[in-house]
């Protein structure tokens, strides 16, 4: 079939209103087989020398039948750099915008940019085109539509508000180069339009620092009674109005989130960038394993990603501290790549993985990788400043460096203890004795001038040595490079202040070897030192201060990062790389105070797409797409396996039914304003009945309402752990009590009884030597000193199965046996029962879609459908809770180790069909239930 034949009557995919298309790429794959013969013509025309018949053969080409054509004749029209045919360009953009082609529409907004450059002039009828090739609901165009927007008109934000919920849709299907445009886009957009979700704990953080700053050393009366003033104003700060997170800037977090499984590293760091800035700080680790994941990628993506984590560290150290070990360096790193992962091991150091970190850096001190060392050096320094617990080990470590072979080494080191030096001098003498006589030594120029600067500057701490260090650099002073000269005549200074007698001498001929330098600065400094520490009659005021001048304190120099201030360029981005604003480089704005209007993003339900009957609505919500959890959204979907817990893209419509703002997307344009208004009264009705049922409002943030056992103990199923004959006489039968394990929350209780069918009594019931699985845990039940001849007893014993079915293994034993047991977990009594409203379910299972939804089909026999039997089985399979007025069978639970949210739904149908749906954070958990589930519904 020829690529004309398939395309010509291509609409763009599904032309059912609302929804998203799937444009192919006909250029991308395929063959592309055509009647050449019909455009030889054509090719005469093109061959021809004569300009305005290649424009004719242009124009005819536009208009040809096959789409590639079309799109290549538009491609090579917007190329020709040639501003006499603007026009001709602009009326082909303007008629390939309306293509039926989504490709062609694709290659118009590949030729906006070209003709903006050309002339950008035109910049007003541009914009036009965009707003229309913006409403385009076909994958294949939305990358390419946001690039021209950004190149063109980034400015105008109003273009976006209409398609935001559809580009948060769409993004998931979108090309990978067109997601990366798109998020990028959507973070500046996020940035103007939402709330800062960290504005109250910033808020907070600068009450409490401003306090600490400001009032640390006094203690007067009037500082107090600020002080009360000021903790006044942070208590204010603390009872500010709680901030409410928008449903549209939920549904960008959500839909961007599965990308973070991307195989391409600029769609993953696009992602990152996004979540860093926009993010609330508890969500923002959720980027930390995917960045760490890029690190196994090629050197060059390797070092854009370290650029990044390097500066996320400074503000966010706690998410990567996990991955700590990843950042260690290979012997095959490159060099460029080495130093940025010493910058941020540095970074992540703290009091409690220091020590780690400096036995990692003392290996690296031995690589033949002298820039490396060097940097490696610096580190230590700066782990010395920042913790003052190691300071002195670094600076032993340092000073043993001193003794190095290799001299940049030892440079280093001198330079890097000068800084740690002068935090405290006067704990340090010897090693400024030590530093003193490696002048004769180290050659070095960075090296001399800071042990001279160090000898200088704390003189009075060697008052012996520091006139014969002046000696002998004296002696070799026209041979010094200038910055050791600079530091002679400065050392030469201090000293003539503090000890004239012994250096007086010394002093005038360093200044008269200084005063003939061929280095201006050097003649200029010696001519200056002159007249302000030898007095004469022509010498002015300042002599009087010379010792002021020259000795005052001088504050301890702060090692940064020199990532520090490189945040408040956007991440990912060229100028972050650089540290320098780069060409069409867009700041990224800041966060508004008060927010936008929401209703903006609203889209108007065109009034012939209205649906009268409440059957219809029904049978739409039924016939939901895969990305939609509630009935105001929906999203593309083409295979359910791309995408994982945050594909969905309908935060917006359960947060619309809180807010009020209306957030409506792709598929509330199906819906109609009658719709609505009969939805808000049915929920009316609903909230008044309930009024009537609880007389009390639930209030969501309290502890949670007791929960009434799920089933009886009698019902409780028991398994067996020892059989009286393998036993001898003892039987041990176990069951899990589904009562929470008081001494510790996140263990299972297992309820355990002992028969003794033996004819002597068993003493001494205990446990011994328990094999566990990693992250597994047992709180042993207390021994049982004597269990009488025909006699039971009970004990409940505690374990944390850490959210798997692995058996716990331990061995039983009395006085005289040891007996081998294990107990291994049905998947359903891994969790615990919660409550929780039909609403608050139906909003956590909208965010438990894609990957972390399991559907089953059955069949319930004519015994197992009515409701109470449903329920019965459903329980007595998983420790789970019934969800009150729920419209199908509806359960929710946590598993006990982590706390992940466990819904399960059954919605029955006619003659017994059936639909088991599990929602679940843990697939595995969730995969196993359904099964459990399954059989106990169709036994």
């Amino acid at each position: 079939m020829s690529a004309s034949s398939a395309f010509n009557d291509e609409k763009g995919g599904s032309s059912s209103v609302g929804e998203p298309e799937y444009g192919h790429d006909p250029a991308s794959g395929g063959i592309f087989s055509s009647d050449y013969k019909r455009h030889d013509d054509l090719k005469e025309m093109l061959d021809s020398n004569k300009d305005s018949l290649k424009l004719e053969a242009m124009k005819r080409i536009v208009a040809d039948p096959n789409q590639l054509i079309r799109a290549s004749a538009l491609r090579v029209l917007s190329s020709i750099r040639v501003t006499i045919i603007v026009p001709i360009m602009m009326l082909a953009i303007k008629e390939a915008a309306s293509d039926m082609s989504p490709y062609v529409r694709k290659t118009a907004a590949h030729a906006i940019p070209k003709l903006y450059s050309l002339d950008p002039e035109q910049k007003d009828q541009l914009i036009e085109v965009i707003e229309k090739l913006l409403a385009d609901k076909t994958t294949l165009v939305a990358g390419s539509v946001v690039m021209a927007f950004e190149e063109v008109c980034p400015e105008r934000i109003d273009l976006i508000h209409k398609n935001y919920r559809k580009l948060c849709n769409l993004l998931i299907d979108v090309e990978e180069w067109g997601q990366v445009v798109i998020i990028n886009m959507l973070t500046r957009y996020a940035r103007t339009q939402f709330l800062n979700p960290n504005i109250n704990e910033s808020l907070l953080e600068e009450g409490g620092g401003g306090e600490k700053t400001f009032y640390g050393s006094d203690e007067d009366e009037d500082e107090d009674e600020e002080e009360k003033e000021k903790k006044v104003e942070v208590a204010a700060l603390a009872k500010r109005k709680p901030y409410v997170m928008d449903p549209d800037h939920r549904l960008l977090l959500r839909n961007t989130k599965p990308l973070l499984q991307s195989r391409n590293a600029a769609v993953v760091m696009a992602v990152a960038q996004l979540y860093f800035h926009l993010a609330p700080k508890a969500e923002v680790g959720v980027i930390a394993k995917a960045l760490v994941r890029l690190l196994r990628s090629h050197s060059e993506v390797q070092f854009v990603v370290l650029q990044n984590v390097a500066t996320m560290t400074i503000k966010r150290r706690g998410m990567f501290e996990p991955y700590l070990k990843s950042f260690y360096i290979r012997s095959t790193d490159p060099t460029q790549i080495k130093v940025l992962k010493l910058e941020v091991l540095t970074n992540l150091a703290n009091e409690t993985n220091i020590s780690t970190i400096l036995r990692e850096f003392q290996t690296y001190i031995k690589s033949m990788d002298k820039d490396f060392v060097a940097a490696t050096i610096q580190a230590i320094g700066r782990c010395a400043t920042n913790i003052s617990e190691v300071r002195d080990t670094c600076l032993n470590g340092l000073v043993q460096l001193l003794s190095n072979r290799d001299e940049l080494v030892v440079a280093e080191s001198v330079v890097v203890i000068k800084k740690l030096l002068q935090m405290q001098p006067e704990k340090h003498s010897d090693i400024i004795k030590h530093m003193a006589k490696l002048t004769d030594n180290i050659q070095v120029p960075m090296a001399r001038a800071s042990i001279l600067w160090l000898i200088g500057e704390y003189c009075e701490h060697v008052p012996k040595i520091a006139p014969d260090v002046l000696r002998k650099m004296a002696k070799s002073f026209t041979n010094e490079e200038d910055i050791v000269k600079l530091q002679i005549i400065n050392l030469s200074a201090k000293l003539y202040l503090t000890n004239s007698k012994q250096t007086k001498l010394l002093t005038q001929y360093v200044l008269n070897l200084a005063k003939y330098d061929q280095n201006y600065d050097i003649r200029d400094r010696a001519r200056f030192i002159r007249q302000l520490i030898v007095p004469t009659e022509k010498s002015g005021a300042l002599s009087k201060y010379a010792k002021k001048l020259f000795l005052a304190l001088k504050p301890a120099p702060v090692l940064e990062s020199p990532f520090k201030d490189r945040d408040h360029f956007q991440l990912g981005s060229l100028s972050h790389l650089l540290n320098a604003k780069a060409g069409g480089y867009q700041e990224l704005p800041d966060w508004p105070e008060a927010a936008p209007d929401p209703s903006v993003r609203n889209v108007e339900v065109p009034e012939w797409t209205k649906c009268s009957s409440r059957e219809k609505r029904k049978e739409k919500k039924v016939e939901k797409p895969f990305y939609s959890d509630s009935e105001g959204e929906s999203g593309p979907t083409e295979s359910a396996d791309s995408e994982s817990d945050s594909a969905s893209g309908s935060e917006s419509g359960s947060g619309s039914e809180e807010s009020g703002s209306g957030s409506e997307s792709e598929e509330s344009e199906e819906g109609s304003e009658s719709e609505e208004e009969e939805e808000d009264e049915e929920e009316k009705d609903k909230k008044k009945k309930k009024k009537k049922e609880l007389k009390k409002p639930v209030n969501h943030f309290s502890s949670p309402r007791p929960l009434q056992t799920i089933a009886p103990s009698s019902a409780l199923k028991s398994y067996e752990l020892l059989h009286r004959i393998t036993g001898e006489g003892l039987q041990v039968e176990y069951c899990f009590s589904r009562q929470p394990f008081s001494p510790d929350a996140n263990m299972v209780a297992v309820q355990m009884q002992f028969t003794n069918n033996a004819t002597s009594d068993t003493k001494n019931l205990h446990m011994e030597d328990v094999k566990l699985q990693s992250g597994m845990r047992v709180k042993e039940f207390p021994e049982i000193e004597l269990l009488p001849a025909g006699e039971t007893s009970t004990a409940v014993m505690g374990i944390d199965f850490c959210d798997s079915t692995q058996a716990a293994n331990f061995q039983l034993c009395t006085h005289t046996k040891k007996f081998f047991v294990s107990i291994q977990p049905p998947v359903g009594e891994l969790m615990r029962p919660i409550f929780l409203t039909e609403n608050e379910f139906k909003k956590e299972q909208g965010q438990l879609m894609g990957m972390n939804e399991i559907t089953e089909k059955l069949t319930l026999d004519a015994k197992c459908r009515n409701e109470h039997t449903i329920v019965q089985r459903v329980t007595s399979a998983a420790n789970l809770s019934r969800v009150p007025c729920g419209s199908d069978k509806e359960f929710a639970g946590r598993t006990v180790t982590s706390g992940s949210l466990v819904l399960v739904t059954v919605a029955t149908k006619e003659e017994g069909a059936a639909q088991l749906t599990v929602n679940c954070e843990k697939m595995v958990i969730g995969t196993m239930l359904v099964k459990d589930i399954l059989l106990a519904l169709t036994q």
